[in-house]
């Protein structure tokens, strides 16, 4: 927190930018019960575990990822081809050597159905999750905050947390994200941090905590709500869980540069690919150039979070791979030679680095998309929307490693054998993060969990 004459405008901004986490949903009749969840018996059913989730938004292609087809006709098969792995006879899409050559530490999933060929937030917000985000179920569960480090206990990430300007279009519903919290309370909904300016500035205390008595006035402003807060018994009022955030200086995990600068360079992804290369032609030249530029440091980000104490984390890419080849879209060759470098790289480190802190083996990362691509490539060299199979990897807690998973059709349009649905994929999360079989035991949970407990993992 600055101390300055010249900052106070910035902390009265904290308190404004803050309160949607801090205190958001403090009307809702549900926040009682889940403060007296998060600090009570709900949080005994917790693994110490975390999940880590990257959404590919946009829909990625199966066959140019982890599927390619090789011996499948020209007009089905990868078009950017294909190369081989460590694990005996399995074959990756060619963008992506780095990860090739870690098969065997993850799992590719090649029997993955999303559901429909629409651009949404599906797993993150789906049927299967009662139309309320992930991030406010399991935060029905764990409260809204860490009590041990102040940290939001779930996190959704898009490249304006790491700088970017830009954000994902409007209308494939990112703008219900924090408001799709479904059957469980509005307090529930997941932070959204919103990038590099005051509002994570202010998340930190810049001061030494004995001098902070002096500047507890400035959360009086919060006292106008207090009073409705005092209705609900046992739960902790906003300007507690506002001084929690700023004494535990839980601002830091936010901030890229208390990282060592080999770290952030290892992470880097703005340099893979030239910004110039892309051109200007395709309407949405500017999602692909801040996918260069932002991806490597949404994934450090993530682990950032996760290494403090986040249970939930999830990273949107921007809005880059919906490959039609149309005036908005790039053709696949040329999509993939842009973003799937970003890719490679990227998440290649984070295993490794994740790997080498010990975090790994209990963390669960997951990487998938809203759809997959069609069998065929279209007469522009693109493909398009695609419901029935797409690409899904995982590594870390639960997963065997070095292994694929189910198998797809020859044409690589559907599962060959049982299908892998969003609610298998929702099971392994929830059987990740919480122990599911104590949950099932209470009574007090409702309907909606009640349902989600009893969905199948990916690998039980």
């Amino acid at each position: 927190m600055p101390v300055s004459q010249g900052h106070k405008t910035h902390r009265r901004g904290f308190l404004q930018v803050g309160l949607p986490f801090l205190a958001g949903g403090m009307t809702s009749p549900g926040l009682g019960a889940l403060a007296r969840a998060g600090d009570g018996d709900r949080r005994e059913a917790l693994r110490d575990r975390s999940v880590l989730l990257i959404f590919l938004h946009g829909g990625p292609s199966q066959y140019e990822f982890w599927d390619p087809k090789p011996d499948a006709p020209a007009d089905i098969r990868t078009v950017t081809g294909h190369l081989p792995t460590r694990l005996p006879g399995v074959r990756f899409g060619s963008h992506f050597p780095k990860l090739a050559e870690r098969a065997d530490r993850f799992c590719v999933v090649r029997s993955y159905v999303p559901g429909d060929g629409n651009h949404d937030l599906k797993p993150l917000v789906s049927q299967q999750s009662l139309m309320g985000s992930l991030g406010a179920a399991y935060n029905s569960i764990a409260g809204p905050q860490n009590p041990l480090t102040a940290l939001p206990s779930s996190m959704h990430l898009m490249p304006v947390a790491v700088g970017e300007k830009r954000v994902p279009p409007p209308d494939f519903g990112l703008p219900e994200l924090q408001t799709a919290t479904g059957p469980f309370a509005r307090s529930t909904a997941p932070f959204i941090p919103g990038g590099t300016g005051p509002a994570l500035a202010n998340m930190t205390l810049r001061m030494p905590p004995d001098l902070w008595g002096d500047r507890n006035s400035l959360l009086k402003r919060l006292d106008e709500t207090r009073a409705g807060m005092d209705a609900l018994a046992g739960a902790e009022g906003p300007r507690e869980r506002a001084l929690r955030v700023l004494l535990a200086n839980s601002g830091k995990a936010f901030r890229l540069d208390q990282e060592p600068d080999r770290m952030i360079a290892r992470y880097d992804t703005a340099g893979l690919v030239s910004e110039a290369s892309i051109g200007t032609k395709l309407n949405n030249h500017n999602f692909y150039k801040e996918h260069v530029r932002s991806l490597g440091k949404l994934l450090l980000l993530g682990r950032r979070l996760i290494e403090n104490g986040a249970g939930l984390v999830t990273v949107n890419t921007a809005f880059v791979w919906d490959m039609h080849a149309d005036v908005n879209n790039a053709p696949v060759k040329d999509g993939m030679n842009w973003l799937a470098p970003p890719l490679d790289h990227a998440l290649s480190v984070l295993l490794d680095d994740m790997g080498e802190r010990g975090l790994l083996d209990r963390t669960l990362v997951v990487v998938c998309g809203e759809m997959g691509r069609t069998p065929k490539v279209n007469d522009k060299g693109g493909r398009d929307h695609w419901g029935d199979l797409g690409p899904l990897l995982l590594a870390g807690a639960g997963v065997p490693r070095g292994g694929v998973h189910g198998q797809s059709t020859r044409d690589g349009g559907r599962p060959s054998g049982p299908p892998v649905t969003n609610q298998h994929l929702l099971g392994q999360i929830w059987q990740t993060l919480l122990d599911t079989q104590r949950l099932r035991l209470r009574a007090d949970l409702g309907p909606a969990w009640t349902r989600m407990l009893g969905y199948p993992s990916i690998f039980s």
